[in-house]
């Protein structure tokens, strides 16, 4: 229960630089009186200011401000909350919020929306229009239940059933079922993004898997033509080697023909030494007829045999040296035959080196290229980084789906939640459980005012009212004076529900010449009848009818004006 105890302004509307103050817990009633103009109903826009920054009546802001000292515009009350006392300050000119608790100003950090949402919401409990149908039956801008849209009248029930968290709780969960859909949204865009990854990365697996492939049938068509080119290569060299040793074959006997050539030449040579030796000899014999060692005389008839001889000796050794000759150079024919197979051979080894050389060379080649492909084969690296790069990007999509099922899980529970916290659903339950309560209180204070009618309402809090030997009727159809029994019933109803409930529940009710009405005298007495039955309440009733109302009520405060500034005396 919350317990106003004092509210203080000044500067408020008629209200001047020095301060009007009024006890709100001191009385059990209190008759507020004064002539029209004089402040009387400016306590009702003071609370409703103070509370919730709007007047009780239909004025702008900027006229609560006191016309003539046009600054200093201040209002506090005081009250207790969960056994937390509190000071609300709220001005104008300057501005001017504060929100007090237990003598420590609340943080201010947040905007003055947000620090009003404190007030309201946290402290509170309830809105300006709720306060104004449980707190405040006025005459002027008060609106009652009756004439609220039906929205507006689900609203303040709700506030009195202290149910207005499951509109909250709906209000936020529409907002996270929101940023539900949207992250749902979100995470299937990502999972198409990730699918469509996964498939790039594959392509790119694949790519350079047939470029690995490709390179290495590449590499082993090249080993194929090399091998073809050994193949025919050998065969070449094969058939050189034939060649060569047919060659070789021709020229066996070239070792004994230079031996045999050699031995002519010798002979020869010998031959043509011991001709040259006879040639001498003959020549001394021929010219000298005395020896020139021993001076004796040669005897012409030696001296012819010898000559004789020498020249015999001389035509055998030229027939044998033509002989010689002759054979030397048919061996010399042969031998030069010879050399020319040797150059030929040489040729041919020189064409197998270069043959056997480029088969060495292809054999590194393909050696070198094997050594490539395994390579190639044992490298996995790139293939390997990309498999691991797809397996991340495939975890991430997994992830992202089993968020998504996650997502459509607290989806599901929030649309099922949402059909909970709808009007349809628990509150309607609630309200349904606490109709026939409302119903009956509302009855009970209608017989309290000799208003024999029959009010219900229901669950979508549309009036059936019947009326005693009557056919059913609407709210609009009464006059003005049942109307007033009507709204009277109702803000006692809801005030004894917030009493039970302990939201909307305070000690404060304000009547703001509600006795000046359309309510004749018999009414009147039942209604202050029915003021004596509330109980914990200190009732402010606003009247012109001081004089007949003075005894029925604890305490007066008088409300005069002196001096255009409006005071309580």
């Amino acid at each position: 229960m919350i317990v106003f105890n004092s509210i203080k302004y000044k500067n408020f509307l008629s209200t001047g630089n020095v301060s009007n103050e009024i006890r709100l817990d001191k009385s059990r009633s209190t008759l507020v009186v004064g002539k029209n103009g004089e402040g009387k109903s400016s306590v009702l826009d003071a609370l409703c200011f103070v509370l919730f920054s709007k007047p009780f009546r239909n004025i702008n802001k900027g006229q609560l401000i006191n016309s003539i000292n046009g600054k200093n515009c201040l209002v506090e009350i005081e009250f207790v909350a969960s056994s937390k006392k509190y000071k609300v300050i709220r001005g104008l000119k300057p501005n001017v919020f504060e929100i007090w608790c237990d003598g420590v100003l609340i943080n201010q950090d947040a905007a003055t929306k947000d620090y009003q949402k404190v007030l309201e919401q946290q402290i509170l409990k309830f809105n300006h229009k709720t306060f104004t149908q449980v707190v405040i039956l006025g005459s002027a801008s008060f609106t009652p239940f009756m004439q609220l849209s039906a929205g507006q009248r689900r609203e303040v029930i709700e506030d009195i059933l202290d149910i207005k968290i499951f509109s909250t709780m709906n209000q936020l969960l529409k907002e996270y079922y929101q940023q539900t859909k949207d992250e749902i949204i979100r995470i299937d865009d990502a999972i198409l993004m990730a699918k469509e990854r996964v498939t790039a990365q594959r392509k790119v697996i694949q790519i350079i898997e047939d470029a690995k492939t490709e390179n290495i049938w590449k590499l082993e068509s090249k080993i194929t033509e090399y091998l073809q080119e050994i193949t025919a290569t050998e065969v070449k060299a094969t058939s050189l080697i034939e060649q060569i040793s047919l060659l070789l074959a021709s020229v066996s006997q070239e070792k004994s023909l230079k031996h045999d050539i050699s031995e002519i030449v010798y002979l020869t040579n010998k031959l043509s030494h011991k001709n040259k030796t006879c040639e001498d000899h003959k020549e001394f014999f021929d010219a000298n007829s005395t020896c020139p060692s021993c001076a004796q005389s040669i005897q012409d008839d030696h001296k012819v045999k010898t000559i004789v001889e020498l020249s015999n000796v001389i035509e055998n050794n030229n027939k044998e040296i033509t002989v010689l000759n002759t054979a030397l150079a048919t061996m010399q024919n042969t031998l030069e035959g010879i050399n020319k197979i040797n150059l030929d051979i040489i040729d041919k080894n020189i064409e197998l080196s270069t043959v056997n050389n480029t088969i060495n060379i292809t054999n590194k080649h393909i050696s070198a290229l094997n050594l490539e492909i395994q390579d190639h084969k044992v490298d996995n690296c790139n293939i390997e980084t990309e498999k691991s790069n797809l397996k991340q990007l495939a975890n991430d999509a997994v992830t992202m789906i089993n968020d998504r099922t996650t997502l459509s899980e607290q989806k599901n529970l929030q649309e099922i939640s949402g059909l909970l916290l709808k009007d349809t659903g628990i509150k309607t339950a609630i309200i349904r459980e606490y109709l026939p309560t409302m119903n009956k209180l509302i009855n009970k204070y209608l017989q309290m005012m000799d208003s024999y009618i029959h009010f219900e309402l229901d669950e979508g809090f549309n009036e059936v009212i019947k009326s005693r030997f009557r056919d059913e009727f609407t709210y609009a159809s009464f006059s003005e004076g049942e109307k007033q029994k009507i709204d009277i019933s109702l803000l006692f109803a809801w005030r004894a529900v917030a009493q039970m409930k302990n939201s909307v529940n305070t000690n404060l009710l304000i009547l703001d010449e509600t006795l000046d009405g359309a309510l004749d005298d018999t009414s009147i007495e039942l209604f202050l009848g029915m003021l004596k039955s509330i109980n914990n309440s200190n009732i402010f009733v606003i009247s012109h009818r001081g004089d007949v109302l003075v005894d029925k009520f604890d305490d007066k405060l008088t409300f005069v004006k002196t001096n255009d500034f409006s005071t309580i005396v």
